[in-house]
C-alpha cells in the first residue's frame, strides 16, 4: 500500500453558489439505548468527486456512510444533526418521503460481494429486482436495461453472465455486478463501504477504475470509506479522518497526508506498511532445507464439469531453508493457500514429492504426523481459527496437553503464562473468550497457539488482512521480534505487496497455479523479471503516480513523524 497525489477530475470545480450535492452538519447517531456512536460530524460531497473517509474498525466512518444513504442498522438511530440533498434538510421529511429521497439519490457498494449477492438468484434476476417499477414491470425492457448495466460497468459476455448465479463468477465479477445493481436506479451518489478491501491488488485497481469512470461519465459523488490509506490517498480528491466516532482532520487529500496536523492521523500513516523499505536479510545459501516440494500438482473436481477437473497449483518447485521467511504473492485463485495446505501437511490429495525435515512425507502417515509437530499454521481469520466456547488459556493449553510441552516445572499454566508473555498479551486475559478480545488480541491468541509445541516453521495466510493498520504493524513486529528470537522459519501467503517486503527475506511469485519467479524480495520488488510481477507491482494503489506526486512515498520519513 502506497501514498500518492490522488487524481482529481477536472468537474469537480463548481460555482460557488450552487450547494453541495450532499452536506451534513452535526451528524450524531447514537444506539437505541442511548449509547452514543457518532459525536457531531461534518462533511459535504460535490457531484463528480470522490470524498474519502478513513479510520480504524469503530472510527464511525462506516455508520456515518451509511446514515447519510439511510441505512443504518436495526438498534441504530441518528439522534441529531441535519443531512441535506441539494440544499433540502432530508431529515425533517416524513419517513416515507425520506426514503423515496434516499433511495433514489443513493447506491451503496458493499465490503463483500457474496454477502451482497443472493446465491440461489441468477444476476439477471437480482438486477431486474435493482430497476426502478416502470423497467422492473416489462419483462423485455428489465432484460435490456440489465444488459446495459452489466456492459457499463465491463462484464464481459454480459447476456451470459445474466443466467449465471453468483458462484459462477469470479470476486471481481461479482464486485462489478453489485455496483451495477446500486447504479439501476440511477443515483445521484454512491457510497463503497470497503469495496476492494477483499480483493487482490489487480482487481482492486480495476474496481476503481471502474467507479472513478462512473463518476466521470455520470458525474456522480462518491462517498469511498476505507481503512486503506493508499486507497484514499490515490482516488479521493478530499478525505475526512476519524475516530471515535469523531472528525478529527479533514481537508484536500494531499493537504492531510503531507502535512497532518492531528496526531492519531500521523500515527495513521506512520503504520502504513511502507514497499520502499529494503527486506530482511536472508539465511545462508547453505542453510539446512526444511522444507522442500518438487513438481507439485493439485487438482479439484469441477462441480458439473463431467469429469472435468481445475489445476490450483501446477508443477510447482519450492524450498524453504531455515531462517528464512518466504512470501508467497499472487491474485486470488493463483494457487497460493492450496500450496501452503500442502507444506503444512493437511492436503494430501497432491501429486509430487514433498521433503520435511530431510524425510520423505509424500504418502507416509508417520512421517507426515511427525511433520504436523514442527510445522503450524497460522489461518487468516482468528475468530475463526478459535473455539469460541474455550478460554483463552484453554485454547493455548489444548495442543500442550496434547504434546507434553510444558514449563520447566511440567506445569500447563505456566507454559501458558509464558507463552501470553511472549505474544505480548496480558496473562488475565487468558479467562477470556475470543468474542471478548480485539481482532489483534485474537490474533496473538492464534500466534501463541501454533508456539505451543515449539515449531521450526510457521505458515502464515493472510495474518493481518483483516486487521486495522495500528493492529496490522503490531502484529508484523510480533512476527519479526519471534522470528529472531526463536530462529523461527516463515512462509507466509498474502495479497498485500508491502507487508511481503517489509517482513520476508525472498519471495515465490504464483500465476495460475504456476511458479513465476522466486528469489530474494528485494531483487524481485526492484527488478522483476516477469511481466506479471511487473502488473501485480503496478497495481499497488499510488504506484504508477509516485513521480508526479507532492505526498511523500511511504518509505521517505515525514519531518514532523520521525
Amino acid at each position: 500500500m502506497t501514498l500518492s497525489r490522488p487524481l482529481t477530475a477536472a468537474s469537480e470545480d463548481l460555482p460557488e453558489a450552487a450547494p453541495p450535492l450532499v452536506s451534513v452538519r452535526g451528524l450524531r447517531i447514537a444506539t437505541t439505548g442511548g449509547a452514543p456512536l457518532v459525536h457531531g460530524v461534518d462533511l459535504d460531497l460535490d457531484a463528480g468527486t470522490t470524498l474519502g473517509i478513513v479510520g480504524e474498525s469503530g472510527s464511525g466512518k462506516t455508520l456515518t456512510a451509511m446514515a447519510v444513504a439511510g441505512l443504518l442498522p436495526r438498534g441504530v438511530v441518528v439522534t441529531g444533526g441535519r443531512i441535506a440533498v441539494d440544499g433540502r434538510d432530508v431529515t425533517v421529511r416524513s419517513p416515507a418521503e425520506r426514503r423515496g429521497l434516499l433511495r433514489d439519490t443513493f447506491g451503496v457498494v458493499f465490503q463483500n460481494p457474496a454477502v451482497s449477492l443472493n446465491p440461489r438468484l441468477t444476476i439477471g434476476r437480482q438486477l431486474r429486482e435493482a430497476l426502478p417499477d416502470a423497467d422492473r414491470r416489462n419483462r423485455g425492457r428489465a432484460w435490456r436495461r440489465s444488459l446495459e448495466l452489466l456492459e457499463h460497468v465491463g462484464v464481459g459476455r454480459a447476456a451470459q453472465r445474466l443466467r449465471a448465479y453468483p458462484h459462477e463468477l469470479s470476486g471481481g465479477l461479482n464486485q462489478r455486478v453489485v455496483i451495477a445493481t446500486a447504479i439501476a436506479r440511477s443515483p445521484r451518489v454512491l457510497v463503497a463501504d470497503e469495496a476492494t478491501t477483499a480483493l487482490d491488488v489487480s482487481v482492486q485497481q480495476q474496481v476503481l477504475d471502474l467507479l472513478d469512470r462512473l463518476r466521470d461519465e455520470l458525474r456522480l459523488g462518491v462517498v469511498l470509506v476505507s481503512h486503506d490509506i493508499g486507497v484514499i490517498a490515490d482516488r479521493a480528491g478530499r478525505v475526512v479522518v476519524m475516530q471515535g466516532g469523531e472528525v478529527v482532520e479533514h481537508g484536500g487529500t494531499g493537504d492531510v497526508l503531507d502535512r497532518p496536523r492531528d496526531g492519531y492521523t500521523r500515527r495513521l500513516l506512520a503504520a502504513v506498511p511502507r514497499l520502499d523499505t529494503p527486506s530482511p536479510a536472508g539465511p545462508p545459501a547453505d542453510a539446512p532445507v526444511l522444507l522442500s516440494g518438487h513438481d507439485l500438482v493439485r487438482d479439484f473436481p469441477v462441480a458439473g464439469g463431467r469429469g472435468a477437473r481445475l489445476r490450483a497449483v501446477d508443477h510447482v518447485d519450492i524450498t524453504l531453508r531455515a531462517g528464512q521467511a518466504l512470501g508467497v504473492v499472487g491474485e486470488s485463485g493463483s494457487g497460493k493457500s492450496t500450496l501452503a495446505r500442502i507444506l503444512v501437511g493437511i492436503d494430501p490429495g497432491h501429486h509430487g514429492t514433498l521433503t520435511a525435515f530431510g524425510e520423505q512425507v509424500t504418502g507416509r502417515v508417520p512421517a507426515r504426523r511427525r511433520m504436523l509437530r514442527r510445522v503450524q499454521y497460522v489461518f487468516q481469520d482468528p475468530y475463526a481459527a478459535l473455539d469460541p466456547r474455550q478460554t483463552v488459556a484453554e485454547s493455548i493449553a489444548e495442543p500442550i496437553e496434547l504434546a507434553g510441552t510444558r514449563d520447566r516445572r511440567g506445569r500447563v499454566p505456566g507454559r501458558v503464562a509464558e507463552l501470553l508473555d511472549d505474544v505480548q498479551l496480558a496473562r488475565d486475559l487468558g479467562t477470556r473468550l475470543p468474542h471478548e478480545l480485539s481482532g489483534g488480541q485474537r490474533q496473538r491468541v492464534v500466534i501463541a497457539r501454533a508456539l505451543a509445541l515449539e515449531p521450526d516453521v510457521l505458515i502464515a495466510d493472510e495474518p493481518v488482512s483483516a486487521l486495522d493498520l495500528s493492529v496490522q504493524a503490531g502484529i508484523l513486529d510480533l512476527l519479526t521480534r519471534l522470528r529472531a528470537e526463536r530462529d523461527l522459519t516463515y512462509l507466509v501467503i498474502s495479497h498485500d505487496l508491502a507487508v511481503v517486503r517489509g517482513l520476508c527475506t525472498d519471495v515465490l511469485v504464483l500465476h495460475d497455479g504456476v511458479g513465476i519467479e522466486q528469489g530474494p524480495t528485494d531483487a524481485i520488488f526492484t527488478a522483476p523479471t516477469a511481466d506479471y510481477t511487473r502488473r501485480l507491482l503496478d497495481a499497488v494503489p499510488g504506484r504508477s503516480r509516485q513521480r508526479s506526486s507532492s505526498v511523500p512515498h511511504p518509505a521517505t520519513p515525514r519531518k514532523d513523524n520521525p
